[in-house]
C-alpha cells in the first residue's frame, strides 16, 4: 500500500470514499425507484432551468 505522503489528493479522496462505503455500506443498495419518481425526474431533466452565476447569487444574497 502506498503511503499517504506519496498519494495525490484525488487518490486520497478516492481511498477515503471507498473505505467509508466499505464500513458504512450503501444505504440505498437494493432499493428501487418508483415509476412515478422516474417519470417526474425525466420531466425535470428535459426542462430548461435558469442558471444563476456565482456573482449574481452574491449580489442577491450577500
Amino acid at each position: 500500500m502506498a503511503k499517504v505522503k506519496d498519494m495525490s489528493v484525488a487518490d486520497l479522496e478516492h481511498f477515503i470514499e471507498s473505505k467509508m462505503l466499505e464500513f458504512l455500506g450503501d444505504p440505498d443498495a437494493g432499493l428501487q425507484l418508483r415509476d412515478e419518481f422516474k417519470k417526474k425526474l425525466k420531466q425535470r431533466l428535459k426542462r430548461v432551468s435558469k442558471r444563476i452565476s456565482h456573482e449574481e447569487v452574491l449580489k442577491q444574497f450577500a
